[in-house]
Order: C-alpha cells, then sequence, then structure tokens
C-alpha cells in the first residue's frame, strides 16, 4: 500500500510539473476552433502533448534523468547547445515567463486595476520561496499543490459537461483538424520539458527507494508507472477542456486564448467565477513554474557554470530574468516561441526515439 501511494504521488507531481500555461490555453483554444471536429483534432493534440512527452520522460529513464548523456548524442559541443538553448526556452525566456503571463491574464478579467508589474513581482517571489528547497518539490507538488488544483478543475469540467449545448459545424475535413491538433501540441513544450524534469522526478523516486536490493530498476519502474499516472491525468483533462470550449463556443466567442478560462468560468459558475478560474491558473502555472525554474537553476548552477555559482544565486538569477520576460505578456512571449518550437519539436521528437532505442544497449543506470 505504502508503493502504491508513493507511485501516486509522484504520478501527480509529474501531472503538476507538465500542466501550466500552455495545458490550459491550446486544448481550450483548440475545441473553440475546431467544434464538431474536435474528436480528430484532440486525437492530433494527445499524440504530441501526451504520448511523445511521456515517450521522452520513458527515454531519459535509461540515462537516469541525466541530459548530459541524452544530447551527447548530438556531440560534445552541439549537445550542450541543444540542452542550453531548450532549457532558456523552458526557463527564463519562455515557458516560465509564460506561466505567469497567463495568470496575470486570467484575473486581470475580474481584476482590471491589476499591474503586470506587481503581479510578476509577487509570482517570482511565491516560485522562489516553493524552490528554495529543491529536495522537497515533488512532495510538494504531489501532496499539496495537485490535489487541490484536480478538484479546481473538476468543478469547471463537471459544470461544462452538463447540459452541453451541440457543437457547431466547421469548414475542416478531419485531415486539417487533425493536424491543427497535432501543431497545438508543440506550443504546450512539454516534450522540452520531459527531459529536464526526469531528474526532478526521479531524485524523488530514488529518496522515496532509498536502501532497495535492485535500486537502478526499481527507480525506473516506478518512475515509468507514474508517468503513466501524469499522461492520464493530462489525457482526461485535455479531452474534457476541448469539449466543453467546443460545446459553449457561443459564450466565448472573440475571447483571445489568455481569457478563454475566465470566459468559460464566468459563464458556467456565476458571479463567483472569476476567483475560481484565478485559482485554477495560479495553481496550474505554479505548478509548472516551480519545477521550471528548479531545473534550469541546477542547469545554470551545475552543468553551464560547473558549480562556480551555487543553486541559490543561479535560482535568483533567473527569476530576475523572468520577471523581465514576463512583463511582456502572452502575446509577446507566444510571438517569439511559435516559429521557434515548429522547427526544434520535430527534431526533438527525432532525437528521442534514437536515444530510446540505443539506450537500452548502450547505458545503463547504476542508481
Amino acid at each position: 500500500m505504502k508503493t502504491f501511494f508513493q507511485t501516486l504521488k509522484t504520478g501527480f507531481a509529474t501531472f503538476a510539473m507538465f500542466f501550466g500555461a500552455g495545458n490550459i490555453l491550446f486544448p481550450l483554444a483548440l475545441g473553440q476552433s475546431v467544434q464538431d471536429k474536435g474528436l480528430y483534432a484532440v486525437t492530433g493534440l494527445l499524440l504530441t502533448a501526451v504520448a511523445i512527452p511521456i515517450s521522452g520522460l520513458v527515454a531519459m529513464t535509461w540515462y537516469d534523468g541525466d541530459y548530459r548523456r541524452f544530447f551527447a548524442r548530438l556531440g560534445s559541443v552541439p549537445g550542450l547547445l541543444a540542452a542550453l538553448i531548450i532549457m532558456l526556452l523552458l526557463g527564463p525566456l519562455g515557458s516560465t515567463p509564460r506561466c505567469i503571463a497567463l495568470a496575470y491574464a486570467t484575473i486581470k478579467v475580474s481584476h482590471p486595476e491589476l499591474s503586470v508589474f506587481w503581479f510578476s513581482v509577487i509570482s517570482c517571489i511565491v516560485i522562489y520561496l516553493c524552490t528554495k528547497r529543491r529536495r522537497r518539490i515533488v512532495d510538494l507538488l504531489g501532496t499539496v499543490l495537485t490535489p487541490w488544483l484536480l478538484f479546481v478543475l473538476s468543478i469547471i469540467i463537471i459544470a461544462g459537461v452538463i447540459d452541453a449545448p451541440a457543437t457547431s459545424t466547421v469548414d475542416l475535413t478531419a485531415t486539417q483538424a487533425f493536424t491543427i491538433g497535432l501543431t497545438e501540441g508543440y506550443y504546450t513544450m512539454d516534450l522540452l520539458a520531459a527531459f529536464f524534469f526526469s531528474s526532478v522526478i526521479i531524485r524523488g523516486v530514488r529518496r522515496d527507494l532509498e536502501g532497495h536490493d535492485d535500486l537502478a530498476v526499481e527507480v525506473r519502474r516506478r518512475t515509468i508507472r507514474a508517468g503513466f499516472i501524469g499522461a492520464a491525468l493530462l489525457a482526461f483533462v485535455y479531452v474534457c477542456f476541448a469539449y466543453i470550449a467546443a460545446h459553449h463556443t457561443s459564450h466565448i466567442d472573440g475571447l483571445s486564448p489568455d481569457r478563454l478560462l475566465g470566459g468559460l468560468a464566468l459563464h458556467l459558475l456565476g458571479p463567483y467565477a472569476g476567483l475560481v478560474a484565478a485559482i485554477t491558473v495560479a495553481l496550474a502555472c505554479l505548478t509548472t513554474a516551480v519545477a521550471l525554474i528548479a531545473v534550469f537553476a541546477e542547469f545554470l548552477s551545475w552543468y553551464v557554470c560547473k558549480e562556480k555559482i551555487s543553486y541559490h544565486t543561479a535560482l535568483v538569477a533567473s527569476l530576475l530574468i523572468t520577471f523581465c520576460v514576463s512583463t511582456v505578456e502572452l502575446v509577446g512571449i507566444m510571438a517569439f516561441l511559435a516559429p521557434v518550437l515548429e522547427v526544434l519539436y520535430p527534431i526533438l521528437i527525432v532525437l528521442t526515439f534514437y536515444n530510446m532505442a540505443r539506450a537500452k544497449n548502450t547505458y545503463m543506470p547504476t542508481g
């Protein structure tokens, strides 16, 4: 029973790490745009936003979460550059400020006087407090933040599924809808995150299994099981979000993607919806931002600077950059990220499956 709950806790933490700003934005925007073609679009989304990222996590278990070994197949210098580019996109130049920007955009719906400057300052302070003790991140995510996040998400999902009106017909073929969903999955950036979240997850699992006879094998097995729990939760939320957006499109028509959750919550739950939506987005973004900035600070301290600067110094520097980028808000961040991801994501998919195919025969984790 203890093993089950430890695995469940890690699975919840895995879900929380992945489920951030993009994971709220894109299923809702997808449902809004494809409507009656939602089944085909969601199939594409689940492929690139669930199956591929979890494949990346599984591949990393064969490298014991060591992204240096994983990217070394590109060569020493190209591997370092690839890892640095990905980490910058996940950390202070992309995903982390995007989390803050989405939380700000949603809360501003009900509090238009809110300042992006002060909101970003407070967000970075909260993220700092949660990541200061990096050894407890998995416990924090798995036992505190994720259960509450799932509860709040469930309120919106249940309200949206009950008495959902019929969808409208859109002028899209099944292939076009599938392609849209496939591409939207790139923008979640979850494959990129999987390479680096793996080290946090594996470290937490290893701590739970301290003293186990066959540590390396059991860590890999437990991590993969937790990964599939996280994947199942992601898939469930994606399908539900796309469904309610498709069936309630008339009530969110004209809203920008960053305001869709707030608009849906207002329609589905009434006058208190703004608060519910704000809590949902804040929790989802916080859980992802905590994990992202922690792995980036570790990467900067250990991998790039060779421990010449401490984790704490790297964390503060990372959050300062994150703060600056977050103030350009969501539109500016996405304008930068979208073309980069459309080129980078397919390359990383190929690298993932190549490394997965080669890893079993070339590297066994030592534990």
